[in-house]
């Protein structure tokens, strides 16, 4: 059902990608957006490990949502700081590309457990973000990424 990677030199394991996910803040979302047009956009997102799965919030309507409602086959990308060999102008980045279904969840429980979860990776600390999930939770939109299939890959920009 998806292809294998073409460049398998470059090709990272899966205890990569998952360092990857679990350190980096930010990706990004490509969902099938309007009139055959993809919409890709960058986003937080936190990774549980345990689950699995990779965690968004956004507001509670918009052209994402819409497109989530109408289909919710999604790819995510993320990709590290990179690093220079000493001496060497060329990046080296790892980049780590997940396909899977995200699915909006709806239960206001899970929606504060999953914000909660997800703001103590970012907010610096507890008391901050309990704050912040008193101000705001009522206007997130919790949104939950289940991968069907990941790769990840090391490329050399040279």
């Amino acid at each position: 059902m998806f292809r294998k990677m073409r460049r398998i030199k470059q090709q990272v394991n899966d205890e990569i990608c998952r360092k990857i996910l679990r350190e980096e803040w930010r990706g990004v979302l490509a969902v099938h957006g309007e009139n055959g047009y993809p919409y890709a956009l960058p986003i937080d997102f936190y990774y549980d490990e345990e689950k699995d799965k990779i965690y968004f919030h956004c507001a509670k309507e918009g052209h994402k949502l819409d497109a989530i409602r109408a289909d919710e086959r999604v790819s995510f990308c993320v990709y590290d700081k990179g690093f220079r060999k000493e001496g060497d102008w060329a990046l080296n980045i790892t980049s780590v590309i997940i396909f899977g279904r995200i699915r909006i969840i709806e239960d206001p429980e899970e929606t504060r457990l999953t914000a909660r979860k997800f703001g103590a990776k970012f907010f610096p600390t507890a008391d901050e973000l309990e704050h912040e999930l008193e101000r705001s939770l009522n206007r997130v939109q919790m949104l939950e990424l289940t991968p069907e299939h990941m790769t990840g890959k090391i490329v050399n920009e040279k």
